[in-house]
């Protein structure tokens, strides 16, 4: 690999760092423990790039010699934020809210360079349009997926796919968690070269 510097991603989310295993680029991960509630009157989107890089600047704080990767993802319906549902219930309301709607997905990357104190970023937004949903199907859904530490309670990766009518996105991989095309950019202006 043509770069030297520790790689880091500040998130201990299975889903981020499988996603940056695709990359083959050497790193670790360490919990950011940064508060993530919104702040008043906070855009989706400004939320999201905030708690990426406030992730990333965590972590800078133990590692000043590294490369961090911090990133965050707000979903919204019709200005109402949908996050982890964390329960059957919570997800199976989410899943009626999103039925024959579209949610927004907002998911931002940031790439610290601990050293130079320069902190790049990048929105990333995802419209996931759902198909009109009967009980049925988001009780069937939600019994075989769970995927309750998911915003939006839906695993487009997975069977929530089909619960998906359309997704519009220019990095599919942002839905998932982490925009990997606009990460490898970021990670390039940075001095890694990922090929």
């Amino acid at each position: 690999m043509a770069h030297k510097r520790r790689l880091i991603l500040a998130s201990t989310s299975v889903y981020r760092r499988e996603l940056l295993s695709r990359l083959r680029i050497p790193f670790e991960w360490f919990e950011p423990g940064v508060d993530e509630q919104p702040l008043a009157g906070e855009s989706a989107e400004a939320t999201a790039l905030r708690l990426a890089e406030a992730k990333a600047r965590s972590v800078a704080r133990q590692h000043p010699d590294a490369l961090i990767i911090g990133s965050d993802q707000v979903a919204e319906l019709d200005g109402e934020r949908l996050g982890k549902p964390g329960s059957h219930d919570r997800a199976l309301s989410q899943l009626r809210k999103a039925s024959g709607r579209t949610v927004v997905f907002n998911t931002a990357v940031c790439v610290h360079d601990a050293r130079a104190d320069v902190a790049r970023l990048r929105l990333s937004p995802t419209r996931v349009t759902f198909r009109k949903l009967g009980e049925r199907q988001i009780e069937s859904y939600l019994l075989h997926e769970q995927p309750y530490d998911c915003a939006g309670s839906a695993k487009a990766e997975g069977l929530g796919i089909s619960l998906v009518e359309r997704i519009e996105t220019d990095d599919p991989t942002s839905l998932i968690g982490l925009p990997l095309i606009a990460l490898t950019e970021l990670l390039e202006r940075a001095g890694v070269r990922v090929l």
